[in-house]
């Protein structure tokens, strides 16, 4: 049997904002802005009740206080959306193996193979909606034969809901949406798009696609050609690695001071070290980013010959990449710490710092400060050196 709307995009709402409504009951119907607390600070959330006065994910957080001043504000919790993220991959993989997943947040699932046992897919899709309710949680479901396809019939339905796009319907629901719904249509291909009066998903399907590909390219061109008319042969591929495990701030005001910038490249350090042993992860590429007070970003990297997970090894790849820095360089905005040339788990080979030749007391004391901090929270133990420092603006990545 061939199923006619087999996938399925799966979008929580408002997720950082649930979860806190989750941990704290009270912020229910509640404006509740979720991000960095400092000037500098960024929104990463914002509940609904917030969203009403105009507040939106990536606007500054002053800016976000200025239109909803009695919101209730809360700092980011990573840990914690990691923990309800990995409980929501959990309901998606009770119904099928293929999970696709995009972040923490959302996720593609094919679910042809799925049918003969919960369903229909658009009874799947009802299925998960009321599972992840079960996680005080709520979640936005578009169901439709191709990923493209459902993940538009899911921004359609926010929040909370639950649409589909009937295969032979396809053409009804996309072709009268702007050409900015299509991927790939940023704003300077929106502007070539609109001198040829393109404004819509059909103006662009009923142009001949040579023409549309000497105005915006040939690749492009074809892509949006088989976009405008359904078309979209992407397969949902499961457990796709991530790509890069990694942390940054930005910092209520420029730091310029080495002692200073040191520490919080050890902070940032042992964040990564963190979710990288969290997610299950290791590797052998460290990136240090600076973003400078002019707003220039640079990035510097060094590949090690062996994986790593702990805070000590990515701490000194990074404070070594800073040093190097031109000491006349303008004073810092943002540092970040990441770590790509992923690995499924622990590395075969621990950082050897006198604690043994085989770096096994680095693991334990690793694996010992994870469990601390699975217990009681984040907060609960840290470096000495960090001690009764001020905490910046926080940020971080899975990807």
């Amino acid at each position: 049997m061939r199923v006619a709307e087999p996938i399925l995009h799966v979008d929580m709402d408002a997720f950082y904002a649930s979860v806190e409504v989750v941990k704290d009951p009270s912020l229910k119907g509640k404006p509740l802005i979720v991000g960095g607390q400092g000037g500098r600070g960024v929104v990463t959330s914002a509940s609904y009740e917030a969203r009403a006065f105009g507040v939106h994910s990536a606007m500054p957080m002053v800016r976000a206080i200025r239109l909803c001043p009695h919101a209730e504000l809360r700092s980011n919790d990573f840990p914690s959306y990691l923990e309800y993220s990995k409980l929501i991959r959990e309901v998606f993989l009770s119904f099928t193996p293929l999970v696709e997943p995009l972040s923490l947040d959302e996720a593609f699932l094919d679910v042809a193979g799925s049918v003969k046992i919960f369903g229909a897919p658009v009874e799947i899709g009802r299925q998960i909606k009321h599972r992840i309710a079960g996680l005080g949680l709520g979640c936005t479901v578009g169901v439709a034969p191709t990923k493209f396809l459902a993940k538009l019939a899911s921004d359609a339905a926010k929040p909370d809901g639950l649409l589909v796009v009937p295969a032979d319907r396809v053409t009804e629901f996309l072709h009268p949406l702007p050409v900015k719904a299509l991927w790939g249509v940023g704003e300077r291909t929106g502007e070539v798009l609109t001198r040829l009066g393109l404004r819509t998903v059909a103006d662009i399907a009923m142009m001949p696609k040579r023409t549309l590909e000497r105005a915006v390219g040939e690749s492009l061109g074809q892509h949006l050609h088989n976009l405008a008319n359904g078309i979209d042969e992407r397969a949902v591929k499961p457990h796709e690695a991530a790509k890069s495990v990694g942390s940054e701030e930005t910092f209520a005001r420029d730091l310029d001071d080495t002692t200073e910038i040191v520490r919080e490249i050890l902070r940032l350090a042992d964040r990564t070290a963190g979710r990288l042993r969290s997610s299950g992860h290791s590797g052998r590429t460290v990136t240090l980013k600076v973003r400078f007070s002019n707003f220039s970003t640079i990035t510097r990297s060094r590949t090690l010959g062996h994986d790593t997970n702990t805070t000590a090894e990515i701490y000194e790849v990074a404070r070594a990449l800073y040093l190097k820095l031109d000491p006349q360089r303008p004073r810092i905005r943002l540092l970040g710490v990441s770590v790509t040339g992923l690995t499924t788990g622990a590395p075969l080979r621990q950082l050897e710092l006198g604690v043994g030749s085989d770096g096994a007391g680095w693991d334990e004391a690793s694996k010992a400060v994870d469990d601390l901090r699975r217990r009681f929270g984040e907060r609960s133990v840290g470096l000495a050196t960090l001690l009764e420092e001020p905490r910046p603006d926080e940020g971080g990545s899975l990807e």
